[in-house]
């Protein structure tokens, strides 16, 4: 992959189709749990309410931090926060959280400091899956995430938790279509990189210094055949073993990392 593909002007949104940039934002105020999941939702100063069961260090870090930013503190029973969370392990802490600022496909590629590195989702719905790659995208320093609106993991909970908190910090575009925010993406000058098992080029042959959005499918059925016909390039990662596939959000983090090896090269 080389030379340049000069970002041309985003046509006016076609209203008749609803397909154009990012679907209309569904998301609600949502709970979130866990130590780190909380403290980076306070950070990123999303938190309205922390509910808190236990009285030890950790815990008086988040209600010290929540009281900084005037954010009501309320101290409950461990039971309210087994009932709130479904018996998940929330560490004893509860959040709620403002609803998410919605983001378009432009969005991601402005706000890029350098060339955009993007990650596109195909169909992956496992919300410790969703949040282990938002982790993972927030650790590599990319510029966000785009996936589909219907059928979505919920980015609380779960996802929040796998993620460690980065869903706090992660810009995430909601889309009607992935094979069109495709299109979107090459309109504004960036370049589609699909993974994929039977690909005969390798991850690291491809020139990730460009702009570049990662295309990621469901374990097991991999990318959806529109999706896969409008990447730029499909790639796999070599596998030397008896399995010979990897985890989703593994497989996202060694060609976001091959990305940031590529552009500190530089």
């Amino acid at each position: 992959m080389s030379g340049t593909r000069l970002p041309t002007q985003h046509p006016a949104p076609d209203t008749r189709h609803g397909t154009q940039h990012s679907a209309p934002s569904t998301q609600h105020p949502v709970i979130i749990y866990g130590i780190n999941p909380v403290i980076e939702a306070l950070r990123a100063k999303r938190a309205t309410s922390v509910r808190v069961s236990r009285a030890d260090q950790r815990v008086a870090d988040v209600i010290k931090l929540a009281d900084a930013q005037g954010v009501e503190i309320h101290r409950v029973a461990a039971s309210e926060l087994d009932r709130l969370t479904r018996g998940a392990a929330h560490q004893g802490v509860v959040a709620d959280t403002k609803e998410r600022e919605p983001v378009g496909v432009e969005d991601l590629v402005s706000g890029a400091t350098g060339a955009p590195l993007i990650v596109v989702l195909d169909s992956i719905e496992d919300p410790h899956n969703v949040g282990a790659i938002l982790r993972s995208v927030d650790a590599a320093g990319a510029d966000g995430v785009v996936r589909q609106s219907r059928h979505a993991a919920a980015l609380d909970g779960a996802a929040a938790k796998a993620s460690a908190g980065a869903v706090a910090h992660v810009k995430v575009a909601e889309v009607v279509n992935i094979a069109r925010a495709l299109e979107d993406l090459k309109e504004a000058g960036v370049w589609t990189v699909g993974l994929a098992g039977d690909a005969p080029k390798r991850y690291d042959e491809v020139d990730l210094t460009l702009p570049t959005a990662l295309v990621v499918g469901a374990e097991g059925t991999g990318l959806r055949r529109l999706v896969r016909e409008r990447c730029d390039w499909l790639v796999s990662i070599p596998m030397a073993g008896h399995v010979q596939s990897l985890n989703v959000s593994v497989a996202t983090g060694i060609a976001l990392f091959e990305a940031v090896r590529q552009r500190r090269a530089r």
